[in-house]
């Protein structure tokens, strides 16, 4: 990122390589349209290379997983206020989980992955996270306590964590 600062474009080019993947999988799962995936995804790494500053330390993979979240959520809500006038604004709590958790999605594994989770903590976890529903909007549509929400959720993400660290996922 370094290198980025100084405008290197190879060094770029590296990142885009390393990521645009991972950026991608996140817009698609969230957004469900390849081309406004595309389209997110070409955003995030033009603020990437405009603004490369934004990025502040610390993993580059769960920081750019953020962004590429956030923007998703953006559109989502973008959409929602065209459609119904309006989305809740808060998201998933626990960040530095989620953080632990986004910056190993890849695609398949982290599709494979969920499918390999209960229901009652696959559900929430896709609502939540790819879906921009609150943990408040989770527990109203499911008719489960916010508390039991939130521990589905932190549960399933440690599972999904151990399986993308440990590979099991393929």
């Amino acid at each position: 990122m370094a290198r980025v600062c100084d405008r290197d474009v190879a060094a770029f080019e590296t990142i885009y390589d390393a990521y645009h993947r991972l950026v991608y999988g996140i817009a698609v799962k969230m957004l469900g349209e390849p081309m406004a995936a595309e389209d997110l995804t070409q955003a995030v790494f033009l603020k990437l290379w405009t603004s490369p500053d934004a990025f502040a330390g610390g993993n580059f993979g769960a920081w750019i997983s953020r962004v590429a979240r956030n923007r998703a959520l953006d559109v989502l809500r973008s959409r929602a206020l065209r459609a119904e006038g309006e989305m809740p604004c808060d998201v998933a709590a626990d960040e530095t989980l989620d953080d632990a958790v986004l910056a190993r999605l890849d695609g398949q594994r982290v599709r494979d992955a969920l499918a390999t989770l209960p229901e009652e903590q696959r559900a929430p976890i896709e609502l939540g996270f790819f879906g921009g529903v609150t943990h408040e909007e989770i527990a109203r549509r499911t008719d489960t306590p916010l508390g039991t929400v939130k521990t589905r959720i932190r549960s399933g993400l440690r599972k999904l964590r151990s399986a993308l660290e440990s590979g099991v996922v393929r």
